[in-house]
């Protein structure tokens, strides 16, 4: 297999940016939002974007593949993660509720905007990564740029969006929203201060953080193809293909990856 850039898609939004963090550079007269790396055939099921916000994205929750398939959507849910890579002081990200609520409390909440008020804003900083599940009602909040690995599935219900001209999807996302708090402890942890680590392990994906050079034991979790995705320092695939900040590639395996000494790096792949 060479070695595969992935295409980068530049997507607006309002709540994006104009002006986006090094090496990514907006268009001109452009608010980007998210930046997405076009998945190859043999990561369909993966999708590996960046968001930048400059403004709160809305209340949201996302089906999982028995929902998706039973609504017609066919047969892939949308489970994600986040790994905040810059926040600006009280960057906050919204996941779950402070109690537990009902479908018609969601409802009306959503109806008239208190959902914000009622969700748990947790700030954040770099290196935090927060798995969120299906059917979790969640919102990022502004000042975040954030590294998103999510299953490859466009199905969102909009609940609540601030007032923006917007279709909310307030049927379908009470028929699946969890109305109760979020569990940190099982779905948050934060990138070591020095060292790998795995982030996510399954059920849909599995996640890597590689600080310099990867432990021999991280080539059997990666002996099939996967994804690269350097952070600082360059990584070369295959001895010659050369991947930069800012990219991301597909390689045949992890032993065919050098990673720089100094490097971090993220490596990820679908699961079963």
């Amino acid at each position: 297999m060479a070695l595969m850039l992935l295409p980068i898609h530049h997507v607006e939004k309002v709540w994006g940016r104009d002006a986006l963090p090094a090496p990514f550079v907006a268009p001109e007269g452009k608010r980007i939002g998210e930046i997405w790396f076009d998945p190859p055939p043999q990561m369909s099921q993966l999708l590996v974007k960046y968001l930048f916000t400059s403004e709160k994205l809305s209340v949201q929750c996302h089906p999982n593949s028995d929902q998706a398939e039973a609504s017609g959507k066919g047969r892939r849910g949308k489970e994600e993660c986040w790994l905040v890579v810059s926040a600006e002081p009280g960057a906050v990200l919204g996941i779950g509720f402070d109690r537990a609520l009902d479908a018609e409390t969601m409802r009306a909440a959503a109806r008239d905007g208190s959902i914000e008020q009622l969700l748990t804003w947790h700030e954040v900083t770099v290196g935090d990564l927060f798995y969120i599940p299906a059917n979790t009602v969640h919102a990022i909040g502004a000042g975040c740029s954030i590294i998103e690995i999510q299953q490859n599935s466009d199905i969102t219900y909009r609940l609540y969006d601030y007032g923006r001209d917007r279709e909310l999807h307030l049927d379908e996302g009470m028929a699946i929203a969890d109305g109760s708090p979020y569990d940190l402890e099982a779905n948050h942890r934060s990138v070591p201060p020095s060292g790998s680590a795995t982030l996510v392990d399954g059920p849909h994906f599995r996640l890597d953080w590689v600080d310099g050079i990867p432990d021999e034991g991280l080539h059997y979790s990666y002996a099939a193809p996967l994804l690269v995705l350097p952070l600082a320092g360059e990584i070369v695939i295959g001895a010659e293909e050369v991947v930069k900040p800012g990219e991301c590639a597909l390689a045949p395996d992890l032993a065919s990856v050098i990673f720089a000494p100094q490097g971090k790096a993220l490596v990820t792949a679908p699961v079963g």
